[in-house]
């Protein structure tokens, strides 16, 4: 089985930047099929950058990005898309269509010149609202959801492009802990389930430990490490890349990397500083 999306040597840098001030620089990563690959990092590692890559938003200054066996400059946008969904971090709330229409217009890459929908489509929009448990809210106005609500009408959409690729940025950001487990029980059952290859961008380290097979962690534009969740979160790394205290331990319930930050607390009596967990 070969990989899906294959990053060669690609550095990139937004119009306007100072010479030589690259968003990436020298970036190579592989995601292989059917996996979830977590991309970390502090504000300004490039995480974004790498979505907007991934998703020909923008393009390479040098280096490749390949995508099943093809470079990804072959790939019209409208292409690109019915292979590779996005579901972005926010959605605007005042958007003036209903759930149904929200999630069909997934379909549009499918058939962008056509004006009405086929069965095929209906099907397929159909099974991403069941599959992400929003088939009630059908004929809601999007405006009136709830957060939580919000996500899995994106995801849903993003389900009924029928993606080999499923992007999610920061997913569980504005979410209270009911809705991120929810989320990512939905995450995890549409990659085991659909077999769909997942690449997760996330702040929450703790999440992307739980969720993810492997971990690509980024600072100041360049890959740190790729790995798995216990050989990329190291305390010595991540205190270097972050700036602060960091202590890692294992999850008493699944064993994986649990991150903690030694919050300082005022100088005590004495001049001692106390470091709080």
């Amino acid at each position: 089985m070969r990989p899906l999306v294959v990053v060669q040597d690609v550095d990139f840098a937004y119009p306007g930047a100072p010479a030589g001030r690259l968003a990436l620089a020298h970036v190579a990563l592989t995601v292989e099929t059917g996996e979830i690959v977590g991309v970390i990092g502090p504000n300004s590692a490039g995480k974004t950058t790498i979505i907007r890559l991934l998703t020909k938003v923008v393009t390479p200054l040098r280096g490749t990005i390949v995508f099943d066996g093809a470079s990804l400059a072959g790939w019209s946008r409208w292409e690109l898309a019915r292979h590779v969904a996005v579901v972005p971090q926010d959605m605007p709330a005042a958007l003036p269509f209903t759930v149904e229409q929200l999630v069909l217009m997934g379909r549009y890459p499918h058939a962008p010149r056509r004006f009405f929908e086929t069965p095929a489509d209906l099907a397929a929009a159909r099974a991403a609202m069941a599959e992400t448990g929003v088939t009630e809210l059908a004929r809601v106005p999007v405006q009136t959801l709830s957060g939580g609500e919000r996500q899995r009408v994106m995801v849903a959409r993003a389900l009924a492009q029928e993606p080999r690729l499923l992007i999610l940025d920061e997913p569980t950001a504005h979410l209270d802990l009911r809705y991120q487990a929810e989320c990512i029980g939905l995450l995890r059952r549409i990659n085991r389930e659909r077999g769909t290859t997942v690449v997760l961008v996330s702040h929450d380290l703790n999440l992307a430990a739980e969720v993810c097979d492997r971990l690509v962690l980024l600072s100041a534009g360049r890959v740190v490490r790729v790995g798995s969740p216990s050989d990329v979160l190291d305390a010595g790394r991540l205190s270097a890349v972050y700036g602060c205290d960091v202590m890692v331990t294992s999850s008493a319930v699944t064993g994986r990397p649990l991150v903690q930050v030694r919050w300082p607390e005022p100088a005590a009596r004495g001049g001692e500083t106390r470091i709080r967990v």
